[in-house]
């Protein structure tokens, strides 16, 4: 099937390049942060032997890849370090090398895919690489319309992109040294939002803790709220979210970084399960109080490891975890300021 797209010209040159540039500079980045971080696990190249279990929101493959063995671990997170920092590179090449990095970078964006819940960000990046393909490689699927081009709006179009190409270009040299007058462009530009820096785990969590969320009306027998998403049961395997983006599990995983305190976001949660508020209620997996909300909640903080082969096939559990500690239970009239310190 052939679709007919009325394009009134085809793009300049150089806001073709200017698109690869930033494709570039967009992934180029994320390799740079990992190593000028000096984070450990990338320089000895143990990082994903970490990340499977550590990352925001495990799925079930994640399981899987954990458990290879460590030199393919370590194999891998040298592969991630070269889709990252070179084959970026490529797409700044001729077609027939732009058209490598596209295949490339699709084949990493799917491997993330399929091993984590990243929302909507790796299809949002493999729309990103379309620049990288020219008309010929779309002509079996486009029809493109013979179309006169207008010089004017072809002008403003390349002084558009001459402004974003120089920002990209700043951003890159930021990377690595960053002067005065770049800093105080970025800061004037901050409130527009048009360039950003870029980079994702720079330095690896090596430890995942988690918040397990009880009540109580006695405070003798305590229940669980289940998350959807979240590690939670260990019984439980973990799930897929994505293309989702679940913001309430995601942001369970940022609180229980620091798991000594409670953020006042999550200060306000826990006020409005002791209210039995069900706008929140409908964010959770199930509800162990579905008559009337707890008098009691509290906070459980265990770190979590996946299980291995022999646990998951003799107990059924996906993850391990360790009790950390517990914070004092709030009532209703104590939880608005959720200050207590974990014990």
């Amino acid at each position: 099937m052939t679709i007919f797209l009325p394009l009134a010209a085809p793009a300049p040159q150089f806001v073709v390049f200017t698109y690869c540039f930033f494709l570039f500079r967009f992934m180029f980045s994320s390799g740079v942060v990992k190593l000028l971080s000096g984070d450990r696990t990338w320089r000895d190249l143990t990082a994903l032997s970490y990340h499977y279990q550590t990352q925001p929101i495990p799925n079930r493959p994640a399981w899987y890849a954990h458990q290879l063995p460590l030199k393919v671990q370590k194999f891998s997170t040298l592969m991630t370090l070269v889709f990252e920092l070179a084959v970026p590179l490529l797409a700044l090449g001729p077609q027939p090398v732009r058209l490598c990095c596209f295949v490339l970078m699709l084949f990493l964006q799917g491997l993330i895919f399929l091993t984590g819940n990243y929302g909507f960000f790796n299809i949002l990046t493999m729309v990103l690489t379309l620049p990288l393909l020219d008309d010929r490689l779309l002509g079996a699927f486009i029809a493109w319309p013979e179309a006169t081009p207008n010089q004017s709006a072809a002008l403003l179009v390349t002084a558009i992109f001459a402004v974003f190409l120089f920002l990209n270009l700043c951003q890159l040299i930021a990377l690595f040294y960053r002067p005065g007058w770049i800093s105080r462009l970025f800061h004037r530009l901050s409130p527009f939002m048009i360039s950003n820096h870029y980079g994702l785990f720079a330095v690896m969590t090596t430890e995942r803790f988690e918040f397990v969320i009880e009540g109580s009306i006695d405070r003798q027998e305590w229940l669980a709220y289940e998350f959807k998403w979240k590690p939670g049961d260990p019984q439980r395997p973990p799930r897929q979210a994505a293309p989702h983006h679940p913001r309430l599990d995601w942001q369970m995983w940022f609180a229980a970084l620091n798991p000594g305190s409670i953020e006042p976001w999550l200060g306000n949660l826990i006020v409005r399960l002791l209210q039995g508020s069900p706008e929140v209620l409908t964010l959770l997996q199930q509800n162990p109080f579905p008559t009337a909300p707890p008098a009691y909640i509290r906070l459980v903080v265990y770190r979590y490891q996946f299980s291995n082969a022999a646990l998951k096939r003799t107990q059924g559990i996906w993850w391990e975890r360790t009790l950390i500690g517990r914070f004092q239970p709030m009532a209703l009239q104590k939880a608005a300021s959720a200050g207590e310190k974990l014990s």
